[in-house]
This record gives C-alpha cells, structure tokens and sequence, in this order.
C-alpha cells in the first residue's frame, strides 16, 4: 500500500500515521516494523533495502519517508516504477510538505495510492497559483492572484511563472496548447488596454481552473 501525506499539519499527520499502525502492526512490535527514513540522506540502496525487508511476526511493516519533496530523481523513478506492483506486505508512506516540487510525481503516483491531504501554508507565488489550478480550485487560486497583487508582482512576471509551471507539469500536449493560448491571449489584453490587468488575469485564472 502506498500513501501520500500531503501538507504541513504535523499533529494531523502524526495521528494519521498511529491509525496506520494500529490498523496494521501488532503493538507490541511496532518498533521492529517501521522504519523512518530521511529523503534528504536517503539513498536508492537504502530504500531497496527497506522495501525487501521482511515484517518480524507480523503481515504487515511500514516504511515512511519524511520531506519526500526532496527526494532523488533516481529515488522518485523507483517509487514511480514500484508503485504499480507494490508489495502487499509493506506500506510506504510519503511525507510530503510542499507539492510544488513534485508535482508531476505526486499526480502519476496518485492513481496507484491512498492521498491525504492535511492543511498546508500555502505562500503566494506563481507556482501555488498554478497548483491550484491543476487542482480546479478557482476560490484559492484567485485569493493566491489577488494576494500577488497586493503584494506588488507584475502581471508579466506571475504571467511567466504561471507559463513555466504549465510547461512544466503538463503531459498532455492539446491540454499544453489551449493553455498557452489563454496565456497569450491574457497577455495581449493587458498590453493593448482591453482591459485592466487584475481583470484579464482573474479571467485568465478561471478559464484555467475550468480546464484543468
């Protein structure tokens, strides 16, 4: 079984985890069936190691990987090849504080596991701006816009950021296409005076939401 524990709510995180153990490890030997791990440090031959660990009197053991963002792209190819044919006897757990630097692994990995989301800071920039899109959630990400605004970010520049995560995160190439056209077309309505560039963006910003 493979999790995704998705955002910042520690204490949300730490009882989450504690149902997994006690649906899944006898108490007494829950010590000798997890192993916590540490993307930063963490190498491809440690985790192998783990994964083909065998459970001590018990079906189940539990692997789980804090700050999973940071783990290696050698690391992440594995996950991505490991997760179609997981393990029954082990549950990997990936602790994952921010997305928006997995954010293309995180949404192949998500068809083979079971996410959770727990509340998350998001800091306004154009990359959660554009995460919110890709999750259709139009209320967060035009509060994301208007706080750019407030906080003096020019239109071309949140413009090119949103540009750089669409490039970045989209596998679809039609998807690719019509959105680099509302961009464009965002982008020719402020440099003519169409209309003012809070408007074109929140118009650009739902017109996004709406294909995502």
């Amino acid at each position: 079984m493979l999790y995704l524990f998705i955002g910042q709510d520690l204490p949300a995180k730490d009882a989450a985890l504690k149902r997994i153990k006690e649906d899944s490890l006898p108490r007494k030997l829950e010590d000798f069936n997890l192993d916590v791990l540490y993307a930063e440090k963490l190498t491809l031959n440690e985790l192998q190691e783990k994964l083909l660990s065998i459970p001590l009197n018990s079906h189940k053991r539990i692997v789980l990987i804090k700050d999973a963002q940071e783990l290696q792209k050698e690391i992440d190819d594995f996950i991505a090849a490991w997760a179609p044919r997981q393990d029954k006897n082990t549950i990997l757990i990936l602790d994952i504080g921010s997305e928006r630097k997995k954010a293309a692994f995180l949404r192949n990995l998500s068809t083979h596991a079971k996410v959770m989301r727990f509340k998350e800071n998001v800091i306004p920039s154009a990359f959660s701006l554009g995460l919110q899109i890709e999750k259709r959630q139009p209320g967060k990400a035009l509060f994301i816009l208007n706080q750019l605004i407030k906080e003096g970010e020019p239109a071309e520049r949140i413009l090119g950021g949103l540009r750089y995560s669409i490039e970045n995160n989209m596998v679809n190439p039609r998807g690719l296409r019509l959105r680099l056209k509302l961009l464009l077309n965002c982008d020719i309505e402020i440099k003519t005076g169409r209309l003012k560039p809070v408007f074109a963006l929140e118009k650009l910003v739902v017109n996004l939401c709406a294909l995502a």
